[in-house]
C-alpha cells in the first residue's frame, strides 16, 4: 500500500488485494484512519509486477498516480498495448479530482477510463513529481534489463512502452538491450494525433531502477540547489542530482552526457550526490 498524507484527507494505492489495484482516499483524524472511500478499481492482472504506485497533488489540485503494465505488454488476443484502441486504466499516469473522477472531458478522449489518462505507454513508474517554478510533470521510469528513464511528462506524453525503451527499439522476449537505436519509433498509438512522443531527457543504457524524483524546493541544502531535481535508484543506492536548462524542459548535462544516454559507469560518476543508502546492489 502506498499512501500520502495531504492536509485532512489520505489517499492510497493497495495493490493486489482481493485482485485489485484500489485508490482509496481516507480521513485522517487523531492518529487514525477513518472512512475509507474506493476512488479507482483498476486492473491488477497478470501481476504482481508493474504496479508502479506514486501518488502526488498536483499544482491543479488534481491527484496524480502512476501504474504500470501490471506485468502485461500484450492484450489478450496478442496485440501490443500499444496498438489498442484504448487503454484500461494500466501502463500510464492517471488524473482525477480528489474525488476519483476524470478531469475535464479528458486529454486523449472522452470514454471511462481513457478520460483519466495524463500519460500512458509507461512500463513501470516510481516516481512522479512537479516542478514548483514551472509545474511541469517529470517521471522515472524502468526499463526490462536497459532503458531505464527520466521524462518530462506534457499532458497526452506517451512514453512508447512496449515499442520502445530509453533509445532503443523493444524486442518481444528479449530483455537484452538491442544493438540498434530507434529515436523515432513508428506504429505508437496516438488517439488521433492528440498525443505527443519524446525521447527520455536522460537514460541508462543498463539499468539502475530509478525510484522517487523529487524536485528540492527548499534553499536547506544552499540555493545552488534549490529547485533542481533529484532521483534515487534502488540497484545501487545512489542519489542523483540534475541542474535544468534555462526553459526547465530539459536537464543541464555536460561533457559525455551531452548524448542524454549514461552507457558507462564512469557517466555517473558526476551525477551522484550521495551513496549507500540502501536497494539491492547488483552492480558498481
Amino acid at each position: 500500500m502506498v499512501m500520502m498524507i495531504v492536509q485532512n484527507p489520505i489517499f492510497a494505492i493497495q495493490a493486489m488485494n482481493l485482485w485489485g489495484n484500489r485508490l482509496y482516499r481516507y480521513e485522517y483524524k487523531n492518529g487514525k484512519l477513518l472512512n475509507p472511500t474506493l476512488l479507482l478499481d483498476l486492473p491488477a492482472t497478470p501481476g504482481p509486477s508493474h504496479n508502479g504506485g506514486s501518488l502526488i497533488i498536483g499544482p491543479d489540485n488534481n491527484l496524480y498516480l502512476s501504474i504500470g503494465d501490471v506485468g502485461r505488454s500484450v492484450d489478450d488476443y496478442g496485440q501490443s498495448i500499444q496498438n489498442i484502441s484504448s487503454l484500461d486504466g494500466r501502463g500510464g499516469i492517471l488524473r482525477v479530482t480528489q474525488d476519483g473522477e476524470a478531469v475535464g472531458q479528458g486529454i486523449l478522449g472522452s470514454s471511462h477510463p481513457l478520460n483519466l489518462y495524463y500519460a500512458y505507454g509507461l512500463r513501470n513508474s516510481y516516481g512522479i513529481d512537479f516542478d514548483p517554478i514551472t509545474g511541469n510533470l517529470w517521471d522515472t521510469e524502468n526499463g526490462p534489463n536497459y532503458g531505464d528513464e527520466i521524462n518530462l511528462v506534457e499532458p497526452g506524453f506517451n512514453s512508447g512502452w512496449d515499442k520502445v525503451q530509453g533509445i532503443w527499439p523493444v524486442i518481444v522476449g528479449d530483455p537484452s538491450i538491442p544493438n540498434k537505436t530507434d529515436f523515432e519509433p513508428k506504429n505508437l498509438l496516438e488517439f488521433g494525433g492528440k498525443s505527443n512522443y519524446s525521447l527520455p531527457e536522460l537514460t541508462w543504457a543498463g539499468t539502475v531502477g530509478p525510484t522517487a524524483i523529487k524536485f528540492l524546493d527548499t534553499d536547506k541544502l544552499g540555493k545552488q540547489y534549490q529547485n533542481d531535481i533529484f532521483v534515487g535508484d534502488v540497484h545501487n543506492g545512489n542519489l542523483y542530482h540534475f541542474d535544468l536548462d534555462k526553459l526547465r524542459k530539459g536537464l543541464l548535462l555536460k561533457s559525455s552526457l551531452v548524448d542524454k544516454v549514461i552507457d558507462a559507469d564512469t557517466e555517473r560518476q558526476g551525477i551522484i550526490f550521495g551513496k549507500d543508502f540502501g536497494g539491492y546492489l547488483i552492480s558498481k
